[in-house]
């Protein structure tokens, strides 16, 4: 098991294609998919070749940028996800990474997004000196903006979430001058 990051209560450690079932598990909930796919589950299909992804995005960027499982220290479960990876539409472009995630909701309302977010930004900003880190949350999705603004991303824009044209998509992003300057 490679462990990419470490926090007090949980373990990150690169996704392989053996987590195929966690993921399907994960992805079965309507509501953690609710304001991703409108509820609708992901398929075997689905899950298999977006692991795929995952572990290509993971051996191209040696580890740097991709998806990790979240692994609760205490009781070794599967959480669920942290990504952090270039922009879909702009693969190349390293100064500016998405960060994200998706847990079950039995670890939801507990801290353990903000606690994973943190160290992310951390480690990207101190270790891989990336100059903005960015995440998108759906504009009705309170739960994750309030995650989002906690881990000190700052409101840029929203945009029709082209899946679902009915539905709006809020971008947050924040600087490291401005995160090294917050954090004092």
């Amino acid at each position: 098991m490679k462990i990419s990051l470490e926090t007090e209560r949980m373990i990150l450690r690169e996704l392989t294609l053996k987590d195929e079932e966690n993921l399907l598990n994960l992805d079965s909930d309507p509501e953690v998919m609710r304001y991703l796919t409108l509820g609708a589950p992901s398929t075997r299909e689905e899950v298999r070749a977006s692991l795929l992804r995952i572990v290509e995005l993971l051996e191209n960027h040696k580890g740097r940028f991709g998806t990790w499982a979240a692994i609760e220290k205490n009781s070794g479960l599967f959480m669920g996800w942290f990504l952090f990876r270039p922009a879909k539409e702009k693969p190349n472009n390293l100064d500016r990474i998405e960060i994200g995630y998706r847990l079950k909701k039995t670890f939801w309302g507990k801290g353990f997004a903000t606690e994973g977010g943190q160290e992310i930004i951390k480690k990207g900003f101190q270790e891989f000196q990336i100059p903005e880190i960015f995440a998108i949350a759906m504009k009705e999705n309170r739960a994750s903006r309030h995650v989002i603004e906690k881990l000190g991303l700052e409101y840029v824009r929203e945009y029709p979430y082209d899946k679902y044209p009915e539905k709006v998509l809020v971008e947050y992003a924040i600087q490291k001058q401005a995160w090294a300057w917050v954090r004092g």
